[in-house]
């Protein structure tokens, strides 16, 4: 029982004054503030409170407003124009318009697939355009994903 005593004392004494040091070395002691060296508990930290203050404080700008600004409007024709639904030559000037072969789907298929077979596809591709127009949402399953795992040894 003695030697436990002994050994507990020991320790605690050793985290007493490792936690000591630990404190000495992490405590600041002065700071130096626009070249003056600043000392003592309080002035330290009304400097620190003064630093961040000075960076987190909210500066009165006066911003620009919008109030003498004057936008172009849409007449009547070309508002009705925004909601009318696409047409076939719209969509397919919009597809001759992206790279052919430059970034795949999740699906592997490119525009250049699209444009190949533009004749067997554009009825499907009309269908699910004119669907999104009339409901403003995309076909369920759109977003669906199949996920395979390809074993990469002989026998996993």
């Amino acid at each position: 029982m003695f030697l436990f005593c002994n050994n507990f004392n020991y320790l605690s004494k050793y985290f007493h004054s490792a936690l000591v040091r630990r404190r000495r070395r992490n405590a600041i002691v002065s700071l130096v503030v626009n070249g003056t060296v600043v000392e003592g508990v309080q002035p330290i930290w009304n400097a620190g409170f003064a630093h961040f203050r000075d960076h987190f404080e909210v500066s009165i700008v006066t911003r620009p407003g919008a109030e003498n600004l004057s936008f172009n409007t849409l007449t009547t024709a070309e508002g009705t124009g925004l909601i009318k639904p696409f047409t076939e030559a719209e969509v397919k000037a919009a597809v001759w318009d992206c790279e052919s072969f430059k970034s795949p789907g999740p699906d592997g298929v490119h525009f250049g697939f699209i444009k190949d077979f533009w004749d067997q596809l554009k009825g499907d591709v009309m269908r699910f355009i004119s669907d999104f127009h009339r409901n403003g949402r995309l076909t369920r399953g759109i977003n669906t994903t199949f996920i395979a795992l390809i074993p990469k040894v002989d026998s996993p």
